[in-house]
């Protein structure tokens, strides 16, 4: 009787697999800007009447929230600790907009000032953008013999990198400082294109350049 009451595979539905929607599903838009360029070109006509998929519970439309910090704040979290992630980033903002208030105050002229970013997250952005690395080695094996040959690195490996070099940076500083004022030290330095992350890519970069020899090895 249990052969006869458990369905046969025959008579299972083929999309069936990991995810619980169809392919006539589409992504949820939920960002203003998105929605907004959707009505301007009339695309938005298109998926009036579609099946959209559920939103994920950290999607939001909120315009205090940026994509990059989340991110950021789940490479900080650790053992799922997310709240204490959001708090520690917190007060490095708080140690980064405090450290640029007392550079602007003790600018002596009006352009000095101007050149200095007060915005914490948009010099997360720049140290972000900085730290960035173009290339990478990739070992592969001929002839017996394993080479470093360079590769060009997907974007969102390539913030991956920067965000795991930033907080490698901060961790590898003096165990008697606290993780906040360290990570404000490194993102003012990879924000001003300088610092120990600044010099992890250039390396990388260099050591790229000199292994260009072998890049032919990527196609063969």
């Amino acid at each position: 009787m249990k052969g006869l009451l458990r369905p046969s595979l025959a008579l299972r539905p083929a999309a069936a697999g990991m995810s619980q929607y169809g392919p006539q599903f589409v992504d949820p838009v939920y960002k203003r800007e998105t929605i907004a360029a959707l009505e301007e070109s009339g695309e938005i006509v298109k998926i009036a009447h579609v099946p959209v998929k559920a939103a994920r519970n950290n999607d939001s439309c909120s315009v205090f929230h940026d994509d990059l910090v989340a991110q950021f704040t789940n490479y900080v979290m650790i053992q799922g600790k997310k709240g204490l992630a959001r708090e520690i980033v917190e007060r490095g903002f708080e140690n980064i907009k405090r450290m640029q208030l007392e550079r602007y105050h003790l600018a002596e002229s009006e352009e000095e000032r101007a050149g200095i970013v007060l915005n914490p997250r948009e010099l997360l952005r720049r140290a972000v953008e900085n730290s960035r690395p173009l290339m990478q080695l990739t070992p592969i094996k001929r002839g017996g013999v394993r080479y470093q040959v360079p590769v060009p690195i997907t974007e969102k490996r390539s913030y991956f990198l920067a965000m795991k070099w930033l907080l490698e940076a901060c961790r590898e500083k003096e165990r008697t400082v606290h993780f906040p004022e360290k990570m404000a030290w490194e993102v003012l330095d990879a924000a001003a294109n300088q610092g120990k992350v600044i010099k992890r890519k250039q390396e990388l970069h260099r050591q790229c350049e000199a292994n260009r020899a072998y890049a032919h090895y990527r196609w063969s």
